[in-house]
């Protein structure tokens, strides 16, 4: 595991797929608010968002089992400890929000009396719980608070990224291209 310099194929693959997944389902949630309540358009916006979310959520195991399978290819030149110890905090920190924010974001649906419908078909998702509008409403907030919060976190990424190719020259973002 981790001898060679780059990421593998599928890993790279999974990791920009998911990265413009997890923009997708930002934008699309963002933009909801520019759709009049009940609308078509914010009905797609919100299906898309609850979508994309599922789908990140699906993706994460193939991730996690790649990452366990191929492994992390060393950065060059290696990191100082520090650095290594807060760039695995950080990793660990993205795959939880991929976790967590899915789950999240269904449960508040279904607390909510929200269907998450089936793309095309018109079919729900089985509801796994009862609403419950004070659960929902707490979800929500959750939900939303760590969304905030990620947008940081996404954003500490990208610099970090950049940092490492642009300052430091090493090859920690050409591991991933």
């Amino acid at each position: 595991m981790g001898t060679t310099s780059r990421f593998s194929a599928g890993q790279r693959r999974l990791h920009w797929l998911v990265f413009i997944l997890v923009a997708v389902a930002y934008a699309t949630i963002e933009l909801r608010g520019e759709f009049e309540r009940g609308s078509l358009a914010r009905t797609l916006m919100v299906q898309s968002h609850f979508w994309l979310g599922i789908t990140v959520l699906a993706l994460l195991a193939p991730r996690l089992w790649l990452r366990i399978k191929r492994g992390v290819p060393p950065i060059t030149p290696a990191l100082p400890g520090w650095q290594a110890a807060i760039g695995g905090l950080m990793h660990w920190l993205l795959y939880a929000f991929l976790l967590v924010q899915p789950v999240l974001g269904l449960m508040t649906a279904w607390t909510d009396g929200k269907e998450v419908m089936l793309p095309f078909v018109g079919i729900a998702l089985p509801a796994l719980m009862a609403p419950n509008a004070d659960l929902a409403h707490q979800l929500e907030d959750l939900h939303k608070t760590i969304g905030s919060a990620f947008y940081w976190i996404i954003g500490f990424h990208i610099v970090a990224a950049l940092y490492h190719h642009v300052v430091r020259k090493d090859d920690t973002l050409r591991r991933m291209a």
